[in-house]
């Protein structure tokens, strides 16, 4: 069995290359956390209530050409005694408007039999904001 590290690295990198969404790693009864006052920010009890209210409209806001992905992981913490891991990772995407978007993440994952249970999530939230007011989701 792969350790939780290797579990969540792997499926960054698979979400970077395209091959697959982070999301695949998530229980279905997954506490997520958006941390601060941005749009988002609030607690979702659920993986499809995140996926809908979060998830899927933010991904509806990028081309298909260049969607939102990790471009750099700075790094991946583990705390094998708290079954936690931290990325801390920058993403980019180009928008449907034809705009840039760069945030900067951290993400704290506790996981339980190899699926994240409860995440809780930092990052900027004025460049989070900007995105979700000026763009549009595609339908």
């Amino acid at each position: 069995m792969s350790s939780n590290r290797e579990i969540v690295a792997e499926a960054f990198a698979a979400w970077a290359a395209g091959t697959a969404h982070v999301s695949e790693i998530f229980a279905p009864d997954m506490r997520w956390e958006i941390v601060g006052r941005s749009a988002a920010s609030g607690t979702y009890d659920s993986t499809q209530q995140f996926v809908d209210q979060v998830l899927r409209p933010f991904g509806a806001r990028f081309s298909a050409d260049k969607p939102f992905r990790p471009v750099e992981i700075r790094s991946v913490y583990a705390d094998d005694e708290r079954s936690t891991v931290v990325v801390v990772w920058d993403g980019e995407g180009t928008t449907i408007a034809g705009t840039s978007y760069r945030n900067t993440y951290a993400w704290f994952m506790t996981l339980r039999d190899g699926k994240v249970v409860d995440g809780t999530a930092f990052y900027d939230s004025i460049a989070f904001n900007e995105l979700w007011e000026t763009v549009t989701p595609a339908s």
